[in-house]
């Protein structure tokens, strides 16, 4: 998720970690159970003059399958399901919003699902973590096509 906003004008930080769930300070290992409660999410950093909030939410809905409410693709433990999460009431009513554009658009067989939750506390993801993508660029391209992303993409958003 992190590769999409990172060389957008505005966007200051992404940094990789977990949120939610019921152990403070999390390792990956914990989290990979799915028994943790954590989200793997990333953590943006952006200027809403430069790059509004609402150009987050149109980034975003184009890297997930919407309509699954336990996981993405090949990655089925609730770790992977995907959420928004807001930091307050205006990024709420704006990720209401734009879920509900995005339901009623017709491009989805099945109904939209993607939780918007509030934002609890956020914990960075171990260092090999950050940037994994660039660290490993061949790893994450098979990881990508193996956990099914890449036919998500193809599948709901190749017009897009």
């Amino acid at each position: 998720m992190v590769s999409p906003f990172e060389e957008q004008p505005g966007i200051h930080g992404i940094l990789s970690g977990y949120m939610g769930g019921h152990i403070e300070n999390p390792t990956y290992e914990q989290v990979l159970t799915g028994e943790s409660g954590h989200l793997e999410v990333v953590q943006i950093t952006f200027d809403p003059d430069i790059f509004p909030y609402e150009k987050l939410l149109e980034l975003y809905w184009p890297q997930i399958d919407p309509t699954d409410a336990i996981g993405q693709g090949n990655d089925r433990k609730s770790q992977y399901r995907a959420a928004i999460l807001y930091h307050n009431e205006e990024q709420k009513t704006l990720a209401l919003k734009s879920r509900e554009d995005l339901a009623n658009s017709g491009r989805f067989d099945n109904p939209v699902v993607t939780a918007i939750e509030e934002a609890s506390v956020f914990y960075p993801a171990e260092e090999y973590h950050q940037g994994y993508h660039k660290k490993n660029p061949e790893h994450y391209k098979e990881s990508r096509i193996y956990s099914g992303r890449e036919a998500i993409i193809e599948k709901y958003w190749s017009n897009n």
